[in-house]
């Protein structure tokens, strides 16, 4: 739909909620990703193009202003991955580019013009979409790394992104062999969601899945089992559940279970 519409939602439900909600948007190119009617801004490939890092900051701020203006509070942006594979079917023109350094330091200023604006930035999709062939809402990308290359490149821009005060990642439900030789995506994977992001990398802000109505968070196991396993994994936050009554009913049987604890359930609520 479009922004009088969403405006209207957001506060309809603000108006039920005894706690203020947290409202996202994945919104990498501004509202228009997502609403008609709205201001539609350069994909960040073309930012990649522009010389002065002071044009993305103001784009980033710019955007945490209409954000806000419809009630929004988080942005599932910026996209951190390195565009490496001219084959990969679903990052592409949404990367800053194949270098590294250029993406980190653009990202950056995205990142810091979202905050600074009181949006919260949710850099995604971690560790890396960018060297895989096949897209993550059809089938389970793999990510045929070293741990050497990941920590180089892949990995490279959270490295300086978390230390200036990122507040969100976002998990990708890409399997990452080197890490985890189970199969599970990143997102349902503990080694990856806590081991590496949290423990190696030090991020103390809010994880969140990857959409988990995508097949590669579903081949395996059912949608609730998919969701079960990602708090498990680490995560904060459940994106777009199948089932929201069906995820609860299995988060709380996994903790009846002894799968999870209500200490762990506790400390990411009192996160969020």
């Amino acid at each position: 739909g479009g922004p009088q519409r969403q405006v209207n939602l957001v506060n309809y439900y603000q108006s039920k909620a005894t706690i203020p909600l947290l409202i996202s948007m994945d919104a990498e190119w501004g509202l228009s990703m997502r609403l008609d009617s709205t201001m539609s801004f350069p994909r960040q490939m073309t930012l990649g193009a522009v010389e002065d890092d002071k044009l993305i900051y103001e784009f980033g701020k710019e955007m945490a202003h209409q954000l806000r203006r419809l009630g929004v509070t988080m942005s599932f942006s910026p996209v951190l991955d390195i565009n490496s594979n001219q084959w990969n079917p679903v990052i592409s023109t949404r990367s800053f580019g194949s270098d590294k350094k250029e993406v980190t330091k653009r990202s950056i200023q995205y990142m810091k013009g979202l905050q600074d604006g009181g949006v919260i930035a949710c850099a995604k999709h971690f560790p890396g979409h960018g060297d895989t062939d096949d897209d993550s809402h059809k089938a389970l990308p793999t990510l045929f790394r070293s741990i050497a290359t990941m920590d180089s490149v892949e990995l490279y821009p959270y490295k300086q992104l978390i230390p200036q005060g990122l507040m969100g990642v976002m998990v990708g439900h890409i399997s990452v062999p080197v890490y985890d030789a189970s199969g599970n995506p990143a997102s349902q994977s503990y080694t990856l969601s806590t081991t590496l992001l949290k423990n190696q990398l030090g991020f103390k802000g809010l994880v969140i899945t990857d959409d988990l109505n995508m097949k590669a968070a579903n081949g395996n196991f059912s949608s609730t089992e998919s969701a079960v396993k990602s708090l498990i994994a680490g995560n904060d936050i459940l994106l777009n559940p199948e089932s929201i009554p069906a995820s609860i009913a299995g988060i709380k049987a996994a903790i009846q279970k002894g799968r999870l604890s209500w200490t762990e359930i506790d400390a990411k609520v009192k996160k969020i």
